[in-house]
């Protein structure tokens, strides 16, 4: 596998000019799960601005951008291999995007791959509810929660790009859109 590419293909290369860039480092800071709710608050805060004049639509924008944010940093955080992990983060008249770029191992990579399909597969709705029974049913792990509640209730396009570097290297680029009011008509 040189390049694979999953989800909206029309997401692989938008142009993040004009937007924020952020790199976590690993080291002394002990990069963690803890850094994902402070990161994505900082985006939805910077992202939000246009919107700040009318407080309803800025709430709806920085609670969609922060939890699109989140999702993406957390999962991340927890499954890269140890190495920096790449933000980019832009708003259009009409969506928010986020792209995030972290390296995972191989195995990692056949196991996401494999989620994917099935999630593209099958409609996100049903699958975020057969989801949360099976949690309910079981120890009550909310695996591929936050990933499915992007699809199926925040109506993000995403798409998920695996290129191999290396033997059990692989570069994941995930990235992803979801709606905004019009910022011409605040």
């Amino acid at each position: 596998m040189a390049r694979k590419i999953y989800g909206s293909v029309e997401l692989v290369d938008l142009n993040f000019e004009g937007g924020a860039r952020l790199t976590l480092i690993d080291g002394p800071l002990q990069l963690g799960w803890r850094h994902s709710g402070v990161t994505s608050d900082f985006i939805a805060e910077v992202m939000a601005i246009p919107f700040a004049s009318k407080k309803e639509s800025y709430n709806d924008v920085h609670h969609s951008i922060s939890y699109l944010a989140n999702e993406l940093i957390e999962n991340a955080v927890k499954f890269r291999l140890p190495a920096q992990i790449e933000i980019e983060a832009c708003l259009s008249d009409t969506e928010f995007l986020l792209r995030v770029r972290n390296p995972i191992d191989g195995v990692t990579s056949q196991v996401f791959q494999r989620k994917l399909d099935q999630i593209l597969d099958d409609d996100p709705g049903d699958l975020l509810i057969r989801q949360i029974e099976a949690n309910a049913l079981s120890d009550g792990s909310t695996s591929g929660l936050g990933l499915l509640t992007l699809l199926s209730d925040y109506g993000a396009k995403m798409t998920w790009e695996f290129s191999a570097h290396e033997t059990d290297r692989v570069m994941l680029t995930t990235t992803a859109a979801v709606a905004v009011p019009l910022t011409s008509n605040l």
